[in-house]
């Protein structure tokens, strides 16, 4: 080997180590950078030649240095496709946690603004007022705690309605996040792909495009499929969001309002294909849809749609139970007292319950049986007590709505500890550690120094032959 060719190998050496240290600072910079992925430098020894010399056929050199080959980024697919399988079920579970939850709250059970104490109040007071059935001031109880009892459910029913418009409304939101995020994902596609080609490297590119296709995951359950030229495909159902550098968009359909989505469901639909659903399985897409869905005749349909019909079931059973027995009633004064509520058209019956009686116009007893009798009233206050009232139907409602929010919620903590999991071991194997930094720099550094040190002999050799061969004795 020449010394210009040592020279050429030491200089080899130099520029491989610097560029170690080049990417070993980089990662140290991205210590705390969310998504990023550490790099390292891929190192391979160039071989020797084979030639022929004087004397003999031929001569083998040693190597003629060092190549760099590449810079790695040290992920994990197996790890990512983990990731984004538990970021689909934690963006399932949370959403419908949230949601459950935010029912079992409007509902103000147990307390004084539940339904069930306004129900308790309103029978106690016909009981009272069928011990007295001319006082006005029981009377007035019996209208009070109706009028209370009306509010709550129509109150109820109102909660329900809004947050059912609510989740239409994030549920848009969430659609045009999916589009703008395909759209991001093609576009990386495109750069990377260009880039790879080019020679560069795309390492920051895969970074960012991984973390869209983690939302993406989270948002649509969405799985990914790796291509050779380095671009994904995105897939939701089966079908290609993102095929290459080519994305597809999604739209909602259906009601826009609750009491629409009986006969129109929401669902989510390919935008170049109307009418054809998505099949978005998982992710907080899914949670919505799941909870936007019509009510169903065995009680299995959307959770706010059956909150609803339940309000429904009450008001209507509350109006028909107590309507029967007091339009059979009379008033003190011996008057026929009709119905005591009504429901209003045009509207659901959550929302339309309304008290038609009026001061004075209470049924208490029975016709003929005198200004004293209250059995009607004892007949109506005696309502609550059945298995099958308004208010046994509510406590049944309240009840599972209480079990199946506690539900939600268990599912979504243990959702919430495996995406954290996932998450801990893909940072495990592709985030960086100052420590194995720190030392992977001071390898290249003391390899830096010896490449350089090799330089400077061979530089002091030469200076000795051009400059001081032949002058020895003169």
């Amino acid at each position: 080997m020449s010394s210009f060719a040592g020279l050429q190998t030491a200089y080899l050496g130099v520029a491989a180590q610097r560029r170690g240290l080049d990417v070993v600072g980089q990662n140290i910079a991205n210590l705390n950078t969310p998504g990023y992925t550490r790099q390292r430098v891929e190192l391979s020894p160039l071989p020797g030649t084979a030639g022929a010399s004087l004397f003999t056929t031929t001569q083998v050199t040693p190597g003629r240095g060092v190549s760099v080959d590449a810079i790695s980024r040290l992920g994990d697919v197996y790890l990512d496709n983990r990731v984004r399988a538990t970021a689909s079920s934690y963006g399932f579970a949370a959403v419908r946690s949230s949601a459950l939850t935010a029912l079992e709250t409007s509902l103000r059970e147990p307390g004084e603004r539940g339904l069930s104490a306004k129900l308790d109040a309103f029978w106690a007071g016909w009981e009272d007022l069928a011990n007295r059935p001319r006082d006005p001031a029981a009377e007035a109880v019996v209208l009070e705690g109706a009028d209370a009892v009306a509010a709550a459910i129509t109150t109820g029913h109102q909660d329900v309605v809004d947050q059912w418009a609510k989740a239409r409304a994030e549920l848009d939101g969430l659609v045009a996040d999916v589009g703008s995020a395909a759209a991001q994902v093609a576009d990386l596609n495109a750069r990377i792909r260009s880039g790879a080609a080019a020679g560069g490297s795309v390492n920051e590119l895969i970074d960012q495009r991984a973390g869209i296709a983690a939302t993406l995951a989270a948002l649509t359950g969405a799985e990914v499929r790796h291509r050779d030229d380095g671009t994904i495909d995105v897939l939701i159902g089966g079908n290609p969001l993102v095929q290459g550098t080519a994305s597809s968009t999604l739209q909602v359909a259906g009601g826009a309002r609750l009491q629409d989505a009986g006969t129109d469901p929401v669902r989510v639909e390919w935008a170049h294909r109307p009418g054809r659903s998505a099949g978005v399985g998982g992710g907080e897409v899914a949670a919505q849809l799941s909870l936007l869905a019509p009510a169903q005749p065995t009680g299995t349909g959307g959770a706010l749609a059956e909150a609803a019909a339940t309000y429904d079931a009450i008001a209507t059973d509350l109006a028909d139970t107590v309507n029967a027995v007091h339009s059979g009633g009379v008033t003190t004064s011996g008057t026929p007292a009709g119905n005591f509520f009504e429901l209003a058209p045009g509207v659901s019956a959550g929302a339309g319950l309304r008290v038609l009686a009026t001061a004075g116009g209470l049924a208490t007893g029975a016709p003929g049986a005198g200004a004293l009798d209250g059995s009607v009233a004892n007949a109506i206050g005696s309502i609550g007590a059945a298995a099958d009232s308004p208010a046994a139907r509510w406590t049944s409602f309240v009840t599972t709505t209480g079990v199946t929010a506690r539900t939600a919620a268990d599912r979504a903590a243990l959702a919430g500890l495996s995406a954290r999991s996932a998450e801990d071991l893909q940072l495990s194997s592709a985030g960086v550690d100052l420590d194995e930094e720190t030392m992977t720099m001071l390898t290249y550094q003391r390899a830096y120094e010896g490449a350089a040190r090799v330089m400077t002999a061979i530089d002091e050799m030469l200076d000795v032959l051009i400059n001081r061969t032949g002058v020895v004795g003169r």
